[in-house]
């Protein structure tokens, strides 16, 4: 079965090269391009794919809301691009629901890997875009407090799934989470899986949100 996307990006070059690319995999079928958020908001609207590769920075109606009324309106997941790893919207991106993030000058392999990985229900950052947002949690964190002590907000959260969600957080794989609790990857796919349904997450992503607002997590945690 084939995984649908929509392209959505205001250069028609950057858009046909992408669209390119991955119409050429056999398991890709492109069944949309959007030249402005509002028509990617659209695309998604008329032909219910399961990716969304969204342009940040997009004219009419900007990438983060396409990205929110998105992922409010239906299970498509986003990917998003940006031309800058310093962008200062990435936080913004991922509180709209986007489930991953790519620079734009991605390599062709990367970028075919990155759409199946959200695609299948993961969650991706490149490396210097969650340098990013780890500064950006921490600038956050210092100006304000979190609304609700961990043990408030994630009591529905065993202790194994609250340490889980705080390896996840400090950017550690699902094989390094097992070697660090010494427990299988299957146990540990079982406690993310916990943590995503019990707190209402859509992926690792909105994990590593949801452990710093509730103060799970808080700066030089991450380092």
């Amino acid at each position: 079965m084939s995984v649908r996307i929509v392209v959505a990006d205001d250069q028609e070059l950057v858009r046909a090269g992408f669209s390119m690319i991955l119409g050429a995999q056999p398991d890709f079928e492109v069944v949309a391009e959007a030249g402005d958020g509002a028509q990617a908001v659209a695309a998604v609207r008329d032909h219910a794919p399961d990716l969304l590769l969204l342009d940040i920075r997009m004219p009419v109606m900007d990438g983060i809301e396409a990205a929110r009324i998105v992922c409010a309106e239906s299970g498509c997941r986003v990917l998003m691009l940006t031309t800058f790893d310093l962008d200062d919207y990435v936080y913004d991106a991922l509180r709209a629901g986007a489930s991953g993030f790519l620079l734009k000058d991605v390599r062709r392999d990367d970028l075919v890997h990155a759409v199946r990985v959200v695609a299948a229900g993961e969650s991706l950052l490149a490396p210097s875009v969650t340098t990013k947002l780890i500064a950006e949690f921490t600038s956050r964190a210092a100006a304000a407090r979190p609304a609700a002590p961990p043990s408030e907000r994630l009591a529905v959260l065993t202790a194994r799934e609250q340490e889980t969600l705080r390896m996840i957080a400090r950017g550690l794989s699902n094989a390094e989470i097992a070697q660090a609790m010494v427990v299988s990857e299957h146990t540990v796919k079982t406690h993310v899986s916990n943590v995503l349904t019990k707190l209402g997450l859509r992926d690792r992503a909105q994990a590593v949100i949801a452990a710093y607002e509730s103060g799970l997590i808080v700066p030089g945690d991450a380092s």
